[in-house]
């Protein structure tokens, strides 16, 4: 059986990219069950920082699979007895069919544990990138719109993990428009944006950044914000959050959007990057694309064992 990894989306093939969102959103839908899919196999869920939803998700979805999982937290390894991370991955490697790890900030650690073929990683978050949550956006833009192709995009708020995530791959869909408002010193990195902008350039969509919240766009499909204090980081600024205040997501944003949607990739944090008025009314989908990073969580499960999916 062929060992997948899934360390970046930029690790994704286009095909193999469509395909895992398109089977995200028929698991979402109903269309296809899980059934046995992964029985027999064993997942691992190694996280050293707080998860609510990525954890879940990929612990429920290889239940749902078949697979069992065992699971594990910062304390539980003999990494803190002086073991090297090199050899806790080489034994992983030896019982686990799969890995799915929330590290350290650093991805290198992560591709360390992937320079093997017997067992698949999958990255569940590290500083640069969250591409497990950027495949449940797709997932859930495709569950509520049918399309990924020609939507339009505003992001409010911290060029995070999330907004890497979601620039990274929204590019590789033709038509696209995704607008980044950031504050300045809050952006997405020059390598993020680099490569985010050279795979809009291939399949003809755009990716723009801006530090500033004049000249919206407007009609826009959706507006995303992501909470201002990213997991397990800080701020050296301490006024950084008098930067962010424009950036944050009311109500009067929809004067300009009537039919936009509302999605946040949750924790949400009401009055400070949202209000409560947006997060919990009529157009929000932040809890149903909570719930598709479950149904997306199980796509890659499947993907990453050859199971589905493209090449």
């Amino acid at each position: 059986m062929a060992v997948r990894h899934l360390i970046s989306l930029d690790d994704l093939t286009d095909d193999a990219l469509y395909g895992v969102v398109a089977r995200g959103a028929e698991f979402s839908s109903g269309q296809s069950s899980p059934g046995g899919l992964l029985a027999g196999a064993v997942a691992g869920i190694y996280f050293r920082r707080t998860s609510t939803r990525t954890r879940t998700a990929f612990s429920a979805g290889a239940l749902r699979l078949g697979a069992g999982i065992v699971t594990f937290n910062g304390a539980d390894l003999q990494t803190n007895t002086g073991e090297s991370s090199e050899d806790t991955g080489r034994v992983f490697s030896r019982m686990l069919d799969v890995l799915v790890a929330r590290t350290s900030g650093d991805p290198a650690e992560l591709r360390s544990w992937a320079s093997q073929s017997r067992m698949s990683v999958v990255n569940a978050m590290t500083a640069d990138e969250h591409p497990t949550q950027g495949l449940t956006d797709l997932t859930t833009l495709l569950r509520q719109f049918g399309r990924i192709e020609g939507l339009r995009v505003l992001y409010l708020g911290e060029g995070n993990n999330t907004a890497a995530a979601l620039a990274l791959g929204l590019s590789r869909f033709a038509g696209t428009e995704l607008e980044l408002r950031t504050p300045r010193g809050y952006g997405l990195t020059a390598d993020v944006l680099g490569r985010a902008r050279a795979s809009a350039a291939a399949h003809g969509s755009s990716v723009v950044e801006r530090h500033d919240v004049e000249g919206l766009p407007v009609d826009v499909d959706v507006i995303y914000t992501s909470r201002w204090q990213t997991t397990g980081t800080s701020k050296e600024d301490p006024d950084w959050r008098e930067r962010f205040v424009p950036f944050r997501i009311g109500e009067a944003l929809w004067e300009y959007s009537p039919k936009a949607m509302f999605m946040h990739d949750l924790p949400a944090h009401r009055g400070e990057e949202v209000s409560a008025g947006v997060l919990d009314g009529p157009r929000s989908i932040a809890f149903a694309q909570a719930e598709n990073k479950m149904h997306s969580a199980m796509a890659v499960l499947e993907w990453c064992r050859a199971g589905g999916g493209g090449a």
